[in-house]
This record gives structure tokens, sequence and C-alpha cells, in this order.
């Protein structure tokens, strides 16, 4: 009976000290990097770019190497159908708009400028009367 409890007892102090442990994985808390505002971030990664450049171990790309990397990065989204018919549906939906909305402007200022060709055409008359 002992032993139980020695394990219980067990049992409940170390469940007390994962709960605890700054190392556990069940709190939400951010560390080190993650725990920095993206000003810091920038900072730092930064300076290991000038470091990397100093050393001559940074890469970079030339027109050719960043062409063909775009265009595998393409091939990639591209295949993804449900993503591409989304984008799809998006564009369809935005031109659909915008053509509605160039529709609907046509449509008041052919209003607007009746009214105002009228007006425009008497003052063109009195104005030839006056010649």
């Amino acid at each position: 009976m002992a032993s139980n409890q020695g394990n219980e007892q067990g049992k409940g102090t170390g469940s007390s000290q994962k709960a605890s442990d700054p190392g556990s994985t069940k709190g939400t808390s951010k560390r080190g990097f993650a725990a920095m505002n993206e000003e810091q971030q920038r900072e730092i990664a930064s300076k290991g770019g000038q470091a990397a450049h100093q050393k001559g171990t940074a890469h970079e790309f030339d027109s050719e190497e960043a062409r063909r990397a775009g265009q595998k990065g393409g091939e990639a989204v591209s295949r993804n159908r449900e993503h591409m018919a989304e984008i799809g549906r998006k564009g369809g939906e935005s031109r659909q708009s915008a053509q509605r909305a160039n529709e609907s402007r046509s449509a008041t200022a052919a209003r607007s400028g009746s009214a105002e060709a009228k007006t425009g055409r008497q003052g063109n008359k009195g104005e030839e009367d006056q010649g």
C-alpha cells in the first residue's frame, strides 16, 4: 500500500513539474526569436545576411536563375486545382463587378450627359444668333 501512495505522489509531482517546466510545449508563451517584435527580427536577420556577404558565402540570384525559380514556383502553385479554381472565381467576380460599375457609370453619364447636351446646344444656338 505504501508503494501505491509513493507512485501517486510521484505522478502528482511529475505532472506539476512538467506544467511549470519552461521547456514544456504545453505553454503558449513565445520564446526567443518568436518573442521579438518584427523590427528586432528583421534587424537580426539583416546582420546575418550582411555577415554572409562579407564572408562570401551568400548566394545571389542572377536574372536567369530568378526566372527559373519563379517558374518552378508557378508550376507548383498551378498543380493545386482547388487553389487555381478559387483564383479564377475571384477574378471572374472582380471583372463582373467592375463591368457592372462601368455600366452604371455609363448609364449615369448618359442621363446627365443628355441634359448637358441639351443645355449646351441651346447655349450654342444663342451664340450663333449673336455672331
